[in-house]
Order: structure tokens, then C-alpha cells, then sequence
């Protein structure tokens, strides 16, 4: 890496600043990285997963409804609360590189899949619907407690978790689509925000909600 290596917050070598601490990747490399995980990030692939889980689990259109509940709890809001923050100059963008002051929005991503559980729950929602809000709540007891010391991708974490419910839910052939997480995984890793192996263990931990299947 030319010019040494940057620290990170988390005290990680070779990431500084997104856009820095790349060693050859050109300009071109980073703004096709930029579009990738900007297109990909968790809002957009729960709001298409939870939408496809609900579907299956239903087996009609109502379970468009409640995917969208479970994309908006799960997705939306959080996303919708870093948006505020950084309205307020509490964050410089949704990344939250500072993995010490991501803490509130695991919290508030708890407690928005928690009370669309109730209304799913009092509503009586498909079983596969509700087993996918506790794998996806479950997941973020992991990516909280893991990052209070490592800088964990949460982003990695979504892709692997959206494809490997819905590969639960549909078919095994949706293991294909681990090519889009690969690809969020390699994005994050291009931009600097990340390391591999921290892109790797959110997608190995995105990947073990489907426990919540095997035991449901």
C-alpha cells in the first residue's frame, strides 16, 4: 500500500478513509464499488428478499404485504434513522465507519423487527415470514455484540442472510444469488470500509439464519 498503512477505528491495518488505502484499484475500480454497495445495501436487498419471503411463505400475493412489513421494520426504518442522523451532523454518511458509534442503530433495528413481530404476530402472519424477523432480529444480537470489538460488514451480512432465506424459502437454486453477495462483499473491501475477513464473517453470519428454519 503506497504511503503506509491508514488506521482505521477500529484499529485495523491497510483501511483509512472510504476511497483510501486502495493499493492498485484505479478510479474506474472504486466508482463500480461505489455503485455496488450504494445499489445494494441493506435497505434495497431486504426490501427484495423480505418481499420474496414473504411471498413463498404465504403462497399468494397478501405475503407482499407482509414482506413489505418485514422489509420497512427490518430495512426502512433503520435506514431512515441513519438518513436523521446524519441530517443532525451525527454521521458523515450511512456507512458509520466508526464502528464505536454504531451501537444506537442496532438497537433501533431490535426494536423495529421486535414490534413488527407483534403486529405480525396479532395479524397472524405466515410462519416463514415471522421465522425470517427472528433470524434477521437474532443476527443483530451477533453484529452488535461482535462489533462492541471488531468491525464487523454488516452490509455482508444482509446480502448473505437475504439470499440464504430465500434459498430456504424457494429453492436451493437461490444459492446462485450468493454472486450478488459476493460482489457487496467485494465492494466493501474495494472502498476501504472493510476487511476481507470482516466481509466474510458477516456473510458467514448472514448465512446461519437459516438455523431459524431448522428449528422452527
Amino acid at each position: 500500500m503506497s504511503g503506509g498503512t491508514a488506521p482505521t477505528t477500529d484499529g485495523a491495518p491497510g483501511r483509512g478513509a472510504p476511497g483510501e488505502g486502495i493499493p492498485t484499484a484505479s478510479a474506474r475500480t472504486a466508482s463500480v464499488a461505489r455503485t455496488v454497495t450504494d445499489v445494494l445495501q441493506p435497505r434495497n436487498v431486504l426490501l427484495a428478499g423480505m418481499l420474496g419471503i414473504g411471498l413463498a411463505a404465504a403462497g399468494d400475493w397478501t405475503g407482499l404485504l407482509w414482506g413489505f412489513l418485514g422489509a420497512l421494520c427490518a430495512g426502512l426504518v433503520p435506514a431512515g434513522y441513519i438518513e436523521w442522523e446524519r441530517g443532525r451532523g451525527t454521521w458523515g454518511d450511512r456507512h458509520v465507519v466508526d464502528r464505536t458509534k454504531r451501537a444506537p442503530i442496532f438497537f433501533v433495528i431490535l426494536g423495529s423487527i421486535g414490534a413488527g413481530s407483534v403486529v405480525m404476530v396479532l395479524g397472524n402472519a405466515p410462519t416463514g415470514i415471522l421465522l425470517a424477523m427472528l433470524a434477521l432480529w437474532v443476527m443483530t444480537i451477533g453484529l452488535l455484540a461482535v462489533n462492541t470489538v471488531w468491525k464487523i460488514s454488516v452490509d455482508s451480512a444482509v446480502a448473505s442472510a437475504a439470499v440464504s432465506l430465500l434459498a430456504v424459502v424457494h429453492s436451493p437454486w437461490w444459492i446462485a444469488a450468493y454472486t450478488v453477495t459476493t460482489a457487496v462483499c467485494w465492494s466493501r473491501v474495494a472502498l476501504g470500509y472493510h476487511t476481507v475477513a470482516q466481509t466474510v464473517a458477516g456473510a458467514g453470519l448472514g448465512a446461519a439464519t437459516t438455523v431459524a428454519y431448522v428449528f422452527g
